[in-house]
């Protein structure tokens, strides 16, 4: 059971590095947390993100994506919801009043649940993602090396392993942009408003794509 050749490992592993390399909502949802909040922030919304890409493996092994890919309504619902949510979350940070943070100061454990969930919304109801798993893992499925659920689930959870050498990283580099951004209340407004552009841009995106 999952027997594969060294081309099958080394075609997927790439594919899984470019993919979480990519920009997109979830990789800027970190980014944008531990740049203001610090790394521990910036761990909750890669924690919430991964939890809820997870969801989306889940969801192709059982084969409830193919909902998504063949039903208008249901994609337009999942599309609309998420677009929404990333506009809104782009609103609040254009709102934001780039206050100071002390240094001593701390995201309280129910704060880091909030960035928690906030990052899995953002990855779950981003039909998109759903789409592309759909897409994506069934080219890397062989005959005779397991059933197909369980192949595709191996390879969505191994696409999250691999995220796991690659955000940690751009997390401790973004914490260390996050004391300046703190001591520089107009530095950290601008940022605010940039990452409210962003984040309004991708839901906008999101929402009017097919």
């Amino acid at each position: 059971m999952f027997d594969y050749s060294l081309a099958h490992r080394a075609t997927f592993f790439t594919a899984a590095i470019l993919l979480n390399l990519s920009p997109g909502p979830d990789m800027a949802f970190i980014l944008a947390q531990t740049a203001k909040r610090g790394m521990r922030s910036g761990f909750s919304a890669m924690f919430g993100i991964w939890t809820g890409a997870f969801m989306h493996v889940v969801f192709a092994a059982l084969g409830l994506s193919a909902i998504l890919a063949t039903s208008a309504v249901a994609f337009s619902t999942v599309k609309l919801i998420g677009a929404a949510y990333l506009i809104w979350l782009g609103i609040q940070a254009l709102r934001s009043k780039g206050r100071k943070m002390s240094v001593n100061e701390q995201v309280s454990p129910k704060g880091h649940m909030k960035i928690f969930k906030q990052g899995f919304l953002v990855a779950v109801l981003n039909p998109k993602v759903a789409i592309f798993f759909l897409a994506f893992l069934p080219q890397f499925v062989e005959a005779g090396a397991g059933s197909v659920s369980a192949q595709l689930f191996l390879h969505g959870s191994l696409i999250i392993v691999v995220a796991a050498f690659i955000e940690p990283p751009l997390i401790l580099i973004g914490g260390k942009l996050s004391g300046y951004l703190n001591k520089n209340t107009q530095v950290s407004r601008w940022m605010d408003r940039g990452l409210g552009a962003l984040f309004i841009g991708l839901g906008i995106k999101l929402g009017t794509s097919d």
